[in-house]
């Protein structure tokens, strides 16, 4: 059955920006934070955490697509679901910095952040589902949608990264972080509410169209192995800094210049598709993360200023994969699935997928290896550090480019 879909009038891609803000600010920052706070204030380990966060990416295995479900049947309410999850998302916030665990620290983590990333991925679904007919209705406004929209969500990671570090003289900063942070809900779900517009009933199949279509496939084959990297050094970043470059202090500044980097690049990458294609700028995107991730191999002790290069050149990097790769697949979801939210959902679990790989293979590695955060590391244990913050993710994104090269002009 084919829906009609009442699409949002033209202009406003300022609020799209702003949302997506928002969102990023639930994302990305709270891997980067919230192992780190709970293993210093809360004593709880390394394996402990990787053991929870593997267990919340299985939730995902199921719940994504169905959540992406849910989206397309509760289209017509999708105001009221938006605003229903921006007030478990900024509950969950609450509970994961601002309540003590009235539960051992590891369950109160694990269930803060069942609470958050559910939200978080409802929201997220249905944003990037009414993104494509926003850019449907602008005329093949996808690649210009993606950059506005990412541009926004990279700033807001920004903000969200330093914020920690900001508030560090308060005594409490993740207390205020969720503070602010519920009140940035309120005001960006205030101002997207206008643009909730689908309308008619849910389209049957669409779990079914998307994996049956050979180009949605490859493109969420893509984005899996792509996204990896990201999950990878987003989770060893403080760590990398901290104990490896021994640079204690610096992981705000240095988390900064990379997301800012990101924000920078990311409408200029936009500007360069539009002028050699999106699928040969990602390529590019891809080479110049490789070459960045050389880069950092043989840091040490003391080469913050070198690392600070490599946050520039990844951070530009992953501005190319924010804005083009969601933009190629959203142009694909025009085609094949125009209301767009179960293959949104599956988008969903896929960079979600990545994050799961990150929690369960890496901190074990490095606890076999020796590795001990905060304190004296040999050799071995900073190695494995090493390799597994920049050689990983260099062979990912070397894997990522090869099959980028064959998907060649299906996009």
């Amino acid at each position: 059955m084919s829906a009609t879909l009442d699409l949002p009038r033209p202009g406003g891609l300022a609020r799209y920006a702003g949302f997506a803000a928002m969102l990023s600010a639930a994302g990305l920052p709270i891997y980067i934070h919230a192992p780190k706070f709970y293993v210093d204030s809360y004593g709880v380990t390394l394996a402990q955490l990787a053991v929870a966060l593997f267990l919340l990416r299985l939730i995902d295995v199921v719940q994504d697509p169905l959540l992406g479900r849910l989206a397309e049947v509760t289209r017509n309410h999708r105001a009221a679901m938006t605003w229903a999850a921006g007030a478990i998302m900024a509950g969950a916030m609450a509970m994961l910095f601002a309540v003590p665990p009235l539960l051992p620290p590891v369950w109160w983590f694990a269930l803060s952040l069942a609470a958050l990333f559910s939200a978080f991925s409802f929201l997220t679904i249905c944003f990037y589902a009414q993104g494509v007919a926003k850019a449907t209705q602008m005329g093949d406004g996808h690649v210009r949608l993606a950059s506005w929209r990412e541009t926004g969500a990279l700033l807001g990671v920004c903000l969200a990264a330093a914020l920690p570090t900001v508030l560090a003289g308060t005594g409490m900063p993740f207390t205020i972080y969720a503070a602010i942070f519920a009140g940035a809900v309120l005001v960006a779900l205030a101002v997207m509410t206008p643009e909730w517009a689908a309308r008619g009933p849910a389209p049957e199949g669409g779990l079914r169209r998307v994996l049956g279509d050979p180009t949605a496939r490859r493109l969420l084959l893509i984005a899996l192995v792509n996204a990896t990297p990201v999950a990878v050094t987003s989770t060893l970043f403080l760590f990398f800094v901290a104990d490896r470059l021994q640079a204690p202090g610096a992981e705000g500044p240095l988390l900064l210049l990379f997301f800012l980097s990101a924000a920078v690049a990311a409408p200029v990458w936009g500007r360069i598709a539009a002028k050699v294609g999106t699928a040969r700028a990602l390529m590019c995107g891809m080479g110049l993360a490789m070459v960045t991730f050389g880069f950092a191999l043989p840091l040490g002790a003391g080469d913050t200023w070198a690392f600070a290069l490599v946050c520039i050149g990844s951070g530009a990097a992953l501005g190319a994969d924010l804005t083009l790769l969601p933009a190629m697949f959203a142009r694909r979801m025009e085609v094949i699935a125009p209301s767009a939210a179960d293959g949104f959902g599956l988008w969903s679990f896929v960079n979600k997928a990545t994050l799961a790989f990150a929690a369960i293979a890496l901190f074990p590695i490095l606890d076999a290896m020796g590795f001990v955060p905060g304190e004296p590391n040999n050799g071995a244990a900073l190695w494995s550090l090493t390799a597994l913050y920049a050689g990983l993710p260099l062979a990912l994104k070397a894997i990522a480019l090869f099959l980028m090269v064959r998907l060649g002009r299906e996009v």
